[in-house]
């Protein structure tokens, strides 16, 4: 309603003239006041009657005016309208000042986590550092000790070489003396004996010579006396028949009880050997006997206490190996449990590649003991192998459990009888062994491994129910090998803790270097494997530390493939001149056949 009564919103109000602090209005000031400044005396606003009047005449015009209580009531709400938007942007205003407090509020909690948090990120990080530093604190204690130790062992090793050294060199010098003084004593009593002698070589002289005549006359005298009581005796004896015929019959009855005792000695201990004891060609056998009770009672103990195990407990082999092998190993424990015929099998393939450790485990898998001969052992015996042949076969008849007869490297007398070079004796062991085995037993099983099976007699191969063949190990076969052998030989004994065991194993991830070591020993057998991480062991031991590092590994590792080359190049060789004979062997066969 500004406008009604002619007031400016901006305007700055005058003052009049005459207006005085201090009084009323329309009164002059005190005496002695002086006057207030002009900024701080003059009234905010000021009375205009023009205005006034404009007032009054716009509200005649109002009341004539026939909506001037609309206008009226118009004005006023607009006034309040904007009152209560001034009071909405009042609102608005406080709410944002309340937004940007709790945004401040907000910001300063975030900041205060954010704090909080670098606070923590930093007593963390403080708390590792130091931990770092107590573990490289503690770790250079170690080695400082070890290094101590390792330095008073040292010094107490020096100090005992010196100490024996010394004892040495002393010993050395009180028997030098002692040499000295007995080689001086025996001089100086060989003078004093030499000078005696030629002092009293007179006297010496004519004693000898009459101790010479004194043992003449004794022994004449006893010729003489011997002479006649033998003559005597001589001519009692032969005048006397009886004494003759008794003499006759001692001497007969003590060449009778001589020769008896010789030989049924021999025919006891015979009987003895095949009931109690094993045949001379069983080299190695799980079966008990009173004899090897009596000759390894720990031994026999061990053997009858235990336990069935897997009978590839230990061998690695191809997986599909390993399931006709299990299948065997089924197969055998079902015929024995239900008192079958065994079927013989033959184990060939290279050397080295499990043969006579499945043969073992298969016998114990079973519950069959287990005699294993050599085929080599049979020729030596020369006329005598036919009837060891059949002593072994006795002998495994009269099993209770039942045996499995492993003849390994068979190939040494089972060979083709129309071979030339083949003895008389070694054709009749081979016929021999062909009775035996003519038909299937329910006593034993008979299991032949050859290295080189195509030089079997027909016949042998008509004996042979199944052939199983071992390959050399491939990759994942050479990798569990190396990892068997290396934690049996290496890491259980690197790590029993024992103080007398010198061999230490370094820092390296030997599982990787097995893997590495696998692919390249392509070729070589598991004999050849396990003689490879044991030769990592002798290496160890060998060295100052006893420690085992990569570069033995890999230098042992070179040498070993460089050796198995050679041998390759070898059986080559030996197999190109082979074949080469057996050509030459064969064009002269037919040379003749056509003449």
């Amino acid at each position: 309603m500004s406008w009604l009564f002619g007031v400016q919103k901006n305007a700055t109000p005058q003052i009049p003239d005459d207006f005085q602090a201090g009084g009323p209005p329309g009164q002059p000031g005190q005496p002695g006041q002086p006057p207030k400044q002009e900024g701080n005396s003059k009234m905010a606003y000021s009375f205009d009657s023009t205005a006034l009047e404009r007032a009054a005449k716009a509200a005649r015009d109002l009341e004539r005016f026939p909506n001037a209580k609309e206008a009226l009531e118009l004005s006023r709400m607009q006034e309040v309208t904007r009152q209560k938007e001034v009071e909405n942007e009042t609102k608005k205003i406080e709410a944002q000042l309340a937004n940007m407090k709790s945004e401040h509020i907000r910001v300063a909690e975030e900041e205060r986590r954010k704090t909080l948090g670098e606070e923590t990120k930093h007593a963390h990080s403080r708390a590792e550092y130091q931990d770092q530093l107590a573990r490289k604190r503690a770790e250079e204690e170690l080695a400082m000790k070890a290094r101590m130790q390792e330095e008073s062992l040292r010094k107490q090793e020096e100090s005992v070489k010196k100490q024996e050294l010394l004892r040495k060199q002393t010993i050395e010098h009180e028997l030098a003396l002692k040499h000295k003084y007995e080689l001086e004593k025996i001089d100086a009593e060989t003078r004093a004996r030499a000078k005696a002698a030629r002092d009293n070589r007179d006297v010496n002289l004519e004693q000898m010579k009459l101790h010479e005549e004194e043992n003449r006359k004794t022994v004449i005298e006893k010729i003489k006396t011997s002479g006649e009581l033998i003559g005597s005796g001589l001519n009692q004896f032969l005048s006397d028949k009886t004494k003759i015929a008794a003499a006759v019959g001692g001497l007969t009855a003590l060449a009778v009880g001589w020769y008896t005792a010789k030989r049924g000695t021999g025919i006891t201990a015979r009987y003895i050997e095949s009931r109690l004891g094993k045949p001379s060609l069983v080299r190695e056998t799980s079966r008990i006997t009173p004899l090897e009770i009596a000759k390894h009672p720990i031994k026999t103990i061990q053997m009858l206490t235990r336990q069935k195990k897997d009978p590839l407990e230990g061998v690695v082999l191809s997986p599909a190996l390993e399931r006709r092998l299990r299948d065997i190993a089924i197969t055998t424990s079902n015929t024995k449990r239900n008192n079958g015929l065994f079927r013989n099998v033959m184990f060939y393939g290279p050397p080295g590649t499990g043969k006579t450790l499945f043969a073992k485990s298969l016998a114990q898998h079973s519950g069959l003991d287990y005699a294993v001969l050599t085929g080599g052992d049979i020729a030596p015996l020369g006329r005598d192998g036919v009837s060891a042949i059949h002593k072994v076969f006795d002998w495994a008849g009269k099993s209770r459990k039942g045996l499995i007869v492993f003849i390994d490297e068979a190939d040494a007398f089972l060979q083709k009888r129309s071979k030339d070079g083949m003895s008389e004796d070694t054709r009749a062991a081979l016929n021999a062994f062909l009775f035996r085995t003519g038909e299937q037993s329910r006593k034993f099983m008979l299991v032949v491994a050859s290295n080189q099976p195509e030089q079997f007699d027909w016949a042998v191969n008509d004996r042979l129910d199944q052939l199983v063949e071992f390959t050399l190990p491939g990759f994942e076969e050479r990798e569990r090998i190396l990892l068997q052998y290396f934690n049996e030989h290496i890491v259980v004994p690197a790590t029993s803790g024992s103080r007398s065991q010198r061999l230490k194993l370094d820092k390296f991830d030997w599982i990787s270097k097995c893997n590495e070591i696998a692919k390249k020993t392509s070729g070589m057998s598991g004999r050849e494997l396990s003689k490879l991480v044991i030769g990592w062991q002798a290496s160890a031991y060998a060295s100052e530390t006893g420690l085992l590092t990569e570069e033995i590994l890999d230098r042992n590792t070179k040498d070993a493939m460089i050796q198995h080359e050679h041998k390759m190049e070898w059986l080559e060789k030996e197999q190109l001149k082979a074949r080469n004979q057996e050509t030459k062997f064969g064009t002269t066969l037919k040379r003749e056949t056509a003449v």
